[in-house]
């Protein structure tokens, strides 16, 4: 019989174990429609910013900005313009979108910083979806 404290089961995904995978993970991640599953891509220590010029930290503000993007239904596909590596820091460059069939409903060009934890895989640390979009400083 199941008690009360039975923790909530989420999609667990396997983090990247290489910087440049972590724009397919974030991606898959973002698919499954889970927040827990999306949340485990990041260091909510760091800051996203879901939209331009409003960046955030810490996990509840991190929670609320990707509930917010897993809100706008469709599929998103993330392209890695490319991934620079420093010992355990990346950067990252991609070009993303959200589609439903042929509708863009989100297309942008980001930048993210990723930092390998203790255990070799990659979250990510930074991550500023409009970091590459013209005109936004």
């Amino acid at each position: 019989m199941p008690n009360d404290f039975t923790p909530k089961k989420h999609k667990q995904m396997n983090l990247p174990k290489k910087p440049q995978d972590a724009h397919t993970t974030l991606a898959a991640a973002f698919n499954s429609g889970d927040v827990d599953t999306v949340m485990n891509m990041y260091d909510v220590t760091g800051i996203i910013v879901p939209e331009p010029g409003k960046p955030v930290s810490g996990k509840a503000a991190f929670r609320q900005a990707i509930e917010a993007i897993l809100s706008i239904k469709g599929k998103m596909e993330i392209k890695t313009v490319y991934c620079l590596q420093a010992g355990d820091i990346a950067v990252g460059r991609s070009e993303w979108n959200i589609t439903d069939g042929n509708d863009i409903k989100v297309s942008a060009k980001g930048i993210e910083v990723m930092k390998r934890q203790a255990d070799g895989t990659w979250k990510i640390i930074v991550d500023h979806a409009f970091g590459a979009e013209a005109n936004n400083c």
